[in-house]
């Protein structure tokens, strides 16, 4: 499990398809080539005709535009990307987003000890917390991703985490005891996580129990904000909190956006801005993806690597031989939380799970070998040599 792709550290590259910004010229191309043996009284009539519905109609002249905009929330970079004909209600749109994604990070913050997250740890064992909505809602959703994965994804691994220190403030990973791990251990069951809809209360059932929704938060929080930026009329949008990534629609030049995954092994891994180094890159259209990788936050022993993505059974960083895994699912709260169970089940176990939910994804093992579902054939290009996709088969019923 994690606390996910926080700002500084390594993460999923975003390549949105981009177009010119610039404010079109508005002159009138004449397409027929018939047109332009006219003489110049029709031709001259014919461009004054088209000026004057311009004039009339001038949003049906506008061409589709792209407008993007960046800040820091939820302790990452967040991008939002737009298409729209106005430039003033793309603004709308994107401020609306990134309240909202404000909004959710003030809720289940769990390094802010005014959280509403905070506050369910702090009262586990006691009684019962009441919150918004929105935390019940992510609560509910994360119990579901935690109950399909068989706890391969459980948010209450909070007290692991914390021994290996890979979230600290500022972050100082190190070994914990194996005594401390398996203390730390007996408090991580997510189906001790009781929720009360009705009454809008979250309650953890043993005292020192705690939440972390690093590993689902991001992702959920793009869902909301794409809810909100279509509710302003905007016809596409790409919404990327990190690594987590959820769009809609076109972009501007009516193709799906393109997204870049980044090199899990970089020919440069000191680079001041690894997340730019992508070794493939997927078109979306419709839902999200997000991935996760045991080199977003780790570091090295002994040669031996140890990374920030705990598997809950041992309380000890995943070693599955996955060392990326990307996951296109219909929201982003699913392929948030999807990729880190995937990557802890490892590859044979992980692409049942994904066979059985009908969602896509891309596991990336120690070898580079890329394996890729079947509703990715022909649909995924690998830009860096050394890495060899297969196509996995599906199960036998």
């Amino acid at each position: 499990m994690r606390a996910k792709k926080e700002d500084g550290i390594r993460r999923s590259a975003v390549s949105g398809q981009r177009s010119d910004e610039k404010t079109q010229n508005s002159k009138f191309k004449i397409q027929s080539s018939t047109l332009l043996t006219h003489n110049s009284k029709l031709l001259t009539l014919s461009l004054l005709l088209t000026a004057y519905c311009f004039l009339l109609f001038p949003g049906c002249s506008r061409p589709d535009r792209m407008f993007k905009e960046s800040r820091v929330l939820m302790d990452t970079f967040c991008a939002i990307t737009v298409v729209s004909q106005s430039e003033e209600k793309a603004k709308e749109a994107i401020e609306a987003g990134f309240a909202e994604i404000k909004k959710l990070d003030k809720y289940l913050n769990n390094f802010s000890p005014d959280s509403e997250i905070s506050s369910i740890s702090k009262s586990a064992g006691i009684k019962p917390v009441r919150v918004s909505k929105e935390t019940l809602d992510i609560i509910q959703k994360t119990i579901g991703v935690s109950d399909m994965t068989a706890g391969a994804f459980d948010p209450t691994i909070a007290p692991v985490l914390k021994l290996w220190k890979f979230s600290g403030r500022p972050a100082n990973p190190s070994i914990p005891s194996a005594d401390a791990i398996d203390k730390a251990r007996k408090l991580v069951d997510y189906k001790k996580i009781k929720t009360d809809g009705a009454a809008s209360e979250i309650y953890l059932q043993e005292k020192g129990m705690e939440l972390d929704l690093g590993g689902i938060a991001k992702g959920y929080a793009a869902d909301k904000a794409v809810e909100v930026i279509k509710a302003k009329g905007i016809k596409a949008a790409l919404v990327a909190i990190a690594g987590d990534i959820r769009g809609y629609g076109l972009s501007a030049t009516g193709t799906p956006w393109k997204v870049g995954i980044q090199d899990p092994r970089p020919e440069n891994p000191d680079s001041e801005k690894p997340w730019e180094d992508i070794f493939a890159s997927v078109h979306l259209k419709d839902s999200a993806i997000s991935t996760a990788g045991d080199y977003q936050r780790f570091f090295m022993k002994d040669g031996k690597r140890y990374h920030h993505i705990i598997d809950p059974k041992t309380g000890c960083p995943s070693e599955s031989g996955l060392i990326s895994v990307s996951v296109i699912a219909p929201h982003g709260y699913i392929a948030d939380g999807i990729d880190t169970a995937v990557l802890v089940l490892g590859a044979e176990k992980g692409l049942k799970l994904l066979e059985s939910m009908n969602i896509d994804g891309i596991l990336v093992d120690s070898q580079k070998r890329v394996v890729i579902t079947s509703g990715l054939k022909g649909k995924i290009e690998i830009l860096h040599k050394g890495y060899q996709v297969y196509l996995a088969e599906k199960s036998s019923p």
